[in-house]
C-alpha cells in the first residue's frame, strides 16, 4: 500500500532496494522450481548428506534427516517469501518493518556475515579443485593440510587465485555469470549420475552400499539427530530470512508457494541420496570414509578424468558462489549505505570477509561442518525468523505501508530508527544457545556447564524462533501499529 504523502528518505533508498512494479514481476512457478533445483544442486548439498554418513548415520536415517529439515525450513521460507511477493520488497526493508529503518542493519548485517561464511566455503572448494587438478599431474604433492591453522602455501594460494576469479567476476558484474549458470544446471546433474553409477559399479551394486550399518544406536542415535536436524535446518535459515530477495519478482503468492514446495525439499533430499550412497560406498571401495567430494575424485587414477572433474567443480562453484553468496548479501550491506554501497562493493566486503572466516577450518571434518557452522549460525537466524514472522502475521496482519519502510518519519522510525523490542527479544533468543555453542567450541569444558543447559544447543534454531517470537509478541502486544 503506497501513501504518496509520505516522502522517500534518499538514505534508505536506492535502485537495488526499491520496491519492484507489479508489471516487473514475472516469475511463475517454473521459475521458482528451476531457482531450488539450481540452488541445492551444488557441492556443500553434497558434503551436507555424506558428512551424515561420516557421523555414523546409515542412508535412510541421512536422508529422512535431511528431508525433514528441509520440510521445516520451507514453512519459514514460505511466510517471509509473502511479504516479497505481495510488495516487491526485498529481505533488508522487510525486516524495516520490525526493527525500525536503521535497526534493520542488525537481522541484515547477521544474515550478510553467514553468506560470507558459505562464500568462503564455496571458495575453499574451489581452491582444493585447482589443487588437485596439480595433483593428478603430481602426485608427489601432499595431502591438504587442514588440521593446522593455516594449510600448505599451494593449496592456500590456489585458494587465491580462486579467490580473485570471484572477485573478477564481480567486478565485471553478476550478467558474466549466465552462461556458467547454463553449464551448471546442465553439467552437474550429469556428473553428479556419474558419481552414483561409479558408486553403484565400483561396490559391486546397491545392495552393499544400502547394508551399510549404521553405527549410532540408542541414546547415541537421538544425540546426533537432533542437532544434525537442526543442522540440516540451518543449511537454508539464511534463505528463509532473505527469500523476499527473490519472491518480490512474483507473479502471485502461489506462484513462490508451489514453486519453492516443487523445488526445495525434493531436489535436496534427490542430491542428497547420491552422496549418501557415494559415500557410503567408499569405505566398501578404500576401506575409510570420504565425505569430500574434491577428495575422493582425486583418488581417481586417469589424469584426465580427475582433471575435468576438477574443472567442472571450479565452474560450477564459481557460478554458485556468485549467484547464491553474492547478490543476496549486496542488498544487505546496500543498506548499511544505499548512497555508498552497490553491487560491485558488496561483493568485494563479501570477498575480504569470506577470506577471515577460515572456511578450510569450518569444513575440515563432519562434525566441525554441521555442530559449529551450520547449527551456529542457526542459533543466530533463528531468533530474526521468529521475530520477522510474528510482526508480520500477528502484529500487522500483513499488512505493510511500504512508503513508510524508506521514509524517517513513517510507523517504522520507533526510537530513532531502532525498535529496541525487537533488538531485546532477538538477544534473549540468541542467550540461551551460548553455553552449548561454548562447549562445542572448546571455549568451556563440558563439565562446566549442566548438560541440561549445554543441550539446548542441539536444538538453536527452533528455540531461538521460538523464545525470539514469543518474547516480541509479548513486548509487542500492547504497541497497536496505525492502520495502514
Amino acid at each position: 500500500m503506497l501513501d504518496s504523502s509520505v516522502n522517500k528518505d534518499a538514505s534508505l533508498i536506492n535502485e537495488d532496494l526499491a520496491p519492484i512494479p507489479a508489471d516487473k514481476r514475472t516469475w511463475g512457478t517454473g521459475n521458482y522450481a528451476a531457482l531450488w533445483i539450481s540452488m541445492s544442486l551444488c557441492i556443500p548439498t553434497y558434503m551436507l548428506a555424506s558428512s551424515l554418513i561420516g557421523g555414523g548415520m546409515n542412508w535412510w536415517q541421512a536422508i529422512l534427516t535431511i528431508f525433514l529439515g528441509n520440510t521445516i525450513v520451507l514453512i519459514p521460507m514460505i511466510l517471509n517469501g509473502h511479504a516479497g511477493a505481495k510488495y516487491g520488497i526485498p529481505f533488508p526493508v522487510f525486516a524495516r518493518a520490525s526493527f525500525g529503518t536503521l535497526g534493520a542493519n542488525i537481522p541484515a548485517m547477521l544474515r550478510a556475515i553467514v553468506a560470507c561464511g558459505w562464500f568462503g566455503i564455496q571458495t575453499w572448494i574451489g581452491g582444493d579443485a585447482l589443487y588437485h587438478i596439480l595433483k593428478a599431474w603430481n602426485p608427489t604433492l601432499a595431502e591438504v593440510d587442514t588440521k593446522s591453522l593455516f594449510p600448505q602455501a599451494l593449496p592456500m594460494i590456489c585458494f587465491f587465485v580462486f579467490w580473485l576469479l570471484n572477485m573478477l567476476v564481480v567486478y565485471y558484474g553478476v550478467e558474466s555469470i549466465r552462461k556458467l549458470l547454463v553449464f551448471k544446471a546442465i553439467f552437474l546433474p550429469v556428473a553428479a549420475l556419474a558419481l552414483l553409477a561409479w558408486a553403484i559399479t565400483a561396490a559391486k551394486g546397491l545392495g552393499p552400499i544400502l547394508e551399510q550399518p549404521s553405527q549410532l544406536h540408542g541414546a547415541a542415535f537421538w544425540n546426533y539427530f537432533f542437532p544434525a536436524l537442526t543442522g540440516m535446518v540451518g543449511f537454508w535459515a539464511t534463505l528463509s530470512l532473505n527469500i523476499p530477495d527473490f519472491t518480490r519478482y512474483a507473479r502471485s503468492q502461489k506462484a513462490q508457494i508451489r514453486g519453492q514446495a516443487i523445488g526445495l525439499p525434493p531436489s535436496m533430499t534427490m542430491f542428497a541420496f547420491i552422496g549418501v550412497v557415494v559415500t557410503s560406498a567408499t569405505p566398501i571401495v578404500y576401506g575409510s570414509t570420504i565425505w569430500d567430494p574434491v577428495q575422493l575424485a582425486g583418488k581417481f587414477e586417469n589424469k584426465l578424468i580427475v582433471s575435468f572433474a576438477m574443472l567442472a567443480v571450479v565452474i560450477s562453484t564459481l557460478a554458485t558462489n556468485i549467484a547464491a553468496n553474492i547478490v543476496s548479501p549486496a542488498n544487505d550491506f546496500a543498506n548499511l549505505a544505499p548512497k555508498k554501497i552497490n553491487f560491485r562493493m558488496g561483493g568485494y566486503i563479501t570477498g575480504i570477509i569470506g577470506i577471515l572466516i577460515f572456511p578450510w577450518k569450518l569444513v575440515a571434518d563432519p562434525s566441525g561442518y554441521i555442530f559449529t557452522w551450520l547449527v551456529g549460525y542457526s542459533s543466530l537466524l533463528g531468533p530474526v525468523g521468529g521475530i520477522l514472522i510474528v510482526d508480520y502475521y500477528f502484529i500487522r496482519k500483513q499488512q505493510l505501508q511500504v512508503d513508510e519502510l524508506y521514509s524517517f518519519k513513517g510507523r517504522y522510525q520507533y526510537s530513532r530508527g531502532i525498535n529496541y523490542k525487537a533488538v531485546l527479544a532477538l538477544l534473549i533468543g540468541i542467550v540461551p544457545n551460548i553455553p552449548g555453542f561454548l562447549v562445542t567450541i572448546n571455549v568451556l569444558r563440558a563439565d562446566m556447564v549442566p548438560s541440561a543447559i549445554s543441550n539446548i544447543y542441539h536444538y538453536a534454531w527452533f528455540v531461538g524462533f521460538l523464545v525470539s517470537g514469543i518474547v516480541y509478541l509479548t513486548l509487542m502486544k500492547n504497541d497497536t501499529p496505525q492502520r495502514t
